[in-house]
């Protein structure tokens, strides 16, 4: 199958640059990749994806993870692989941002950063649609983003 990412136009969410690199329908709904470069500070809330697995690759900045209880720093050349079912959240340290390549197993969650995208929904004022809409993508939001130290 054919790549379409030359089709897709990259969506800004929340200070956040999203790419599509593969699509749920590219890969025949094997996977998708998402290219995604992250301000400082930066990072979602803590959440659960029920139907996919999910591995950062850092290209480049510095990223703090918490995966189920555990907390590490990925620097460039680093990855990280969270399966499905495990709660999970990453905020970007330093003063670069971050530079991430996010795989998902099976593919289809891409979609939401489209949407959020496109709705330019906000944290925390609109939690109860960006929820919603969430459920339609098998996410759960379970926590609050990781602070600042």
């Amino acid at each position: 199958m054919k790549s379409n990412a030359k089709e897709m136009a990259p969506v800004e969410w929340l200070g956040t640059t999203y790419e599509i690199i593969l699509s749920k329908e590219a890969s025949g709904g094997a996977m998708s990749i998402v290219r995604a470069e992250a301000p400082p500070d930066s990072g979602p809330p803590l959440h659960v994806h029920q139907d996919a697995d999910e591995t950062f690759v850092i290209l480049s900045g510095r990223s703090e993870f918490l995966l189920n209880g555990n907390r590490s720093i990925l620097g460039a050349g680093e990855t990280v692989f969270v399966p499905r079912g495990s709660e999970h959240t990453f905020r970007v340290v330093g003063d670069e941002p971050a530079l991430h390549l996010v795989i998902l197993t099976p593919g289809g969650f891409e979609g939401f950063f489209v949407e959020m995208g496109r709705d330019q929904l906000a944290i925390p004022d609109d939690m109860e649609e960006i929820t919603k809409r969430a459920a339609q993508y098998h996410l759960a939001f379970t926590g609050p983003p990781l602070a600042a130290a």
